[in-house]
C-alpha cells in the first residue's frame, strides 16, 4: 500500500542555552524525549547525530544533537512538542522541518 504522508523532523541539541555545555548523559536526554512522545501519544523514531553550526555573532558550536522524526502529526501538536523540548532540554531554539514522503509498507512471507 502506497499513501502520501507528511514526515516532521524536530532537531534538538544537547548543549545548555547558557553554558553551552551538555549537563546530562545523552540517555537522560532521550529518556525524556521517550516520555515526551507516549505523553503526546505518537509514533516516533529517533537518532542520535553530531553537527555544527554558527551562531548569529559568528560563534561555531558543535554538539550532539537528538533527531525525532513523527510521520502524520499534525502541526499544531508537532510544534507543541518542539516547545516542550526546547524547554525541557534548556535550549534557545530547536528546528524543526516538514517534508512530504511516499510511504510504501512492504510484506513478504516465507
Amino acid at each position: 500500500m502506497n499513501s502520501a504522508s507528511q514526515q516532521a523532523t524536530i532537531f534538538i541539541g544537547l548543549n545548555d542555552a547558557d553554558t553551552g555545555l551538555q549537563k546530562h548523559e545523552s540517555a537522560k536526554y532521550l529518556s525524556v524525549l521517550k516520555n515526551a512522545c507516549r505523553s503526546y501519544r505518537v509514533a516516533f523514531s529517533v537518532q542520535m547525530i553530531h553537527g555544527g553550526y554558527f551562531h548569529e555573532d559568528g560563534r561555531y558550536t558543535e554538539e550532539n544533537t537528538l533527531m525525532l522524526q513523527l510521520l502524520d502529526v499534525p502541526e499544531q501538536t508537532v510544534n507543541e512538542i518542539a516547545k516542550d523540548l526546547c524547554a525541557f532540554f534548556h535550549q534557545e531554539s530547536v528546528m524543526v522541518t516538514f517534508s512530504p514522503v511516499k510511504v510504501v509498507f512492504i510484506q513478504e512471507q516465507l
